[in-house]
């Protein structure tokens, strides 16, 4: 009996071993996974803090929620089964989505280069283009609304580039590293904004304390915080770009386009050379700087693409079908 329970409890104990192995297998993917679309989650961290903008400070916190909430839900509810059942039935479709969702970062990225560069001419691009409308009856469901529509565009390019990491990965071990994956960005998205919007009152309750180093500290928080929110935007544009061009260009090279990525890591290893004490560093710089400048280009050519082509059609289908739908009502 206890030569059995000895032999029961070894093999528990082994079974355990090999759990815990799979478990740490399986976040290590989902790390890995996650890291690819650190361009699309820094840009979601850079967006989300201007919804919450004119509102009470009560009130910051509980958009955050309702938009982290709207957020995991995108991802789970939708995004998850949707990429299971692409990675599943047609693995081929995604490198051409995510091509579609680098070019739609590029777009933006471009796009917030161009509003910056020439406002007026950007206004009156942005005046062709139609927004989604929302039915909500405040102007806080809108800007939820607003968010969680924005946030579903960037979590459907992330759980793609999660995806696209694991395609050697068998159907229940894709799910639960993509539930990781989402849990894990919702969290450090929505977590970080949380601390941004706060981050002033904090300072400001601090400005008022009695200590001086407190107060010190506090002031400077104030202070900052505008510099930091410019800051993060500028580096979320960067990565828009940098990783949208990287997506692209990683793309046309399955489709048998090597062109572009032979010259950026032509130019990478040639600025290796230069200086061998910081080969990594100068490498991976001027490779990035390879795909921004490609994710540039691209984004660029979309803008007049987008205004003068996309939004006029996407216009048309939409009266024609709304005009279907009430003949059809009569």
């Amino acid at each position: 009996m206890s030569i059995g329970l000895l032999g029961l409890l070894d093999d528990v104990a082994g079974l355990a071993k090999v759990a815990a192995a799979s478990l740490d297998d399986v976040t290590g993917m989902a790390m890995k996974a996650g890291a690819k679309a650190t361009g699309a989650v820094i840009d979601d961290a850079a967006v989300t803090p201007r919804y919450v903008q004119g509102f009470t400070a009560d009130r910051e916190l509980p958009i955050v929620f309702k938009i982290a909430k709207g957020s995991i839900r995108n991802k789970l509810l939708f995004l998850l089964p949707a990429a299971l059942a692409l990675g599943y039935l047609l693995p081929w479709a995604i490198t051409p989505l995510l091509m579609f969702g680098g070019a739609y970062l590029c777009y933006e990225g471009a796009e917030k280069i161009y509003h910056l560069l020439a406002p007026n001419p950007a206004h009156e691009h942005e005046a062709h283009l139609d927004s989604v409308a929302v039915a909500a009856t405040t102007l806080e469901d809108q800007k939820v609304a607003g968010a969680i529509k924005t946030d579903f565009i960037l979590s459907a390019e992330i759980m793609a580039i999660a995806l696209a990491e694991l395609p050697n990965e068998n159907l229940v071990a894709q799910a639960i590293i993509l539930v990781l994956v989402a849990f894990g960005m919702t969290l450090a998205v929505y977590g970080t904004v949380a601390l941004l919007v706060k981050a002033d009152d904090f300072g400001l309750s601090l400005a008022t304390n009695r200590s001086g180093i407190a107060r010190t500290f506090g002031r400077g928080l104030v202070k900052g915080m505008p510099i930091v929110m410019s800051t993060l935007s500028v580096v979320g544009t960067a990565a828009m770009i940098w990783v949208g061009g990287g997506i692209i260009v990683h793309g046309l090279e399955a489709f048998g386009l090597p062109q572009p990525g032979n010259i950026i890591h032509h130019w990478s290893e040639a600025a290796a050379q230069i200086l061998p004490g910081v080969s990594g560093v100068l490498s991976w710089i001027v490779q990035s700087a390879g795909y921004g400048v490609a994710g540039l280009v691209i984004g660029a050519a979309l803008i007049p693409i987008t205004g003068y082509g996309i939004a006029p059609a996407w216009r048309l289908l939409k009266s024609r079908w709304s005009r279907n739908g009430t003949e059809g009502v009569h």
